[in-house]
């Protein structure tokens, strides 16, 4: 699997304590060609694989991105695996908005920084081991709410704004990255409704069928991204290996 990248190849993951970033981890450790796994967590991501490497860090803030560079010490990475991203907070009272009188500031700010920030800010913490001339693939969590040209429903205002923010920003980072690194791609990914905390309140609503196990969707993403090419850089799919308008 991931054929577009080399023997021993070096990946992260964040997000790694969540549900599809847990079984991200999982999957590449049955890769024999895994190199090392750095596996980014605010908590201890514990596996018996010399290969991981358990960043404690919330990439969220400059200090977690500078944890996680330190902890590269400057070696090329070939994956990079966002798996970090947010619908719903309880503790902050944000829930997704029915309707524009449920619209504030402090959500609409909070998911901007997780879902859209906090990925681009990756990218650019993580670019000194992009650049080069060794393959790199660099896949992020979006959603297809996050597509204008599919939004035929209407609210989760804050949720579709932020994921078409993240699509954006990381088109715009395959852009300069392929003439930084010419083997780069960057992908944004759909992964489908998955039995997940972030889903978990909608779920009775999902079609039968259609609510996906994490590490269904962990194998599913991995073919996916398998699938693309140099020239796929910058676009934006599903689970199921077809192409997401913008």
């Amino acid at each position: 699997m991931l054929r577009h990248l080399p023997e021993n190849y070096t990946a992260i993951v964040t997000g790694a304590g969540g549900g599809i970033g847990h079984a991200m981890i999982d999957t590449l450790l049955d890769d024999p060609r895994l190199g090392r796994l750095h596996a980014v967590s605010r908590n201890t991501i514990e596996r018996d694989d010399p290969r991981l490497r358990s960043v404690r860090a919330d990439i969220t803030d400059e200090r977690g991105l500078d944890a996680l560079t330190q902890s590269l010490a400057g070696e090329p990475v070939h994956l990079v695996f966002n798996a970090i991203g947010t619908l719903h907070d309880e503790a902050r009272g944000i829930q997704p908005e029915k309707r524009l009188e449920d619209l504030s500031f402090d959500a609409l700010v909070h998911l901007f920084h997780v879902n859209a920030a906090t990925p681009i800010m990756l990218i650019k913490a993580l670019s000194p081991s992009l650049k080069g001339s060794h393959p790199a693939l660099v896949a992020s969590l979006s959603a297809r709410v996050g597509s204008i040209g599919d939004n035929g429903l209407g609210g989760w205002y804050a949720y579709r704004a932020s994921k078409a923010a993240h699509n954006m920003l990381l088109h715009t980072a395959a852009v300069e990255l392929k003439r930084l690194n010419r083997q780069a791609i960057v992908l944004s990914l759909h992964p489908g409704t998955t039995d997940t905390g972030l889903s978990e309140p909608f779920q009775a609503r999902v079609p039968e069928g259609k609510l996906f196990t994490p590490q269904f969707v962990a194998e599913r993403l991995i073919a996916v991204m398998d699938e693309r090419t140099i020239e796929d850089s910058g676009s934006f799919w599903d689970w199921a290996g077809q192409p997401i308008a913008w």
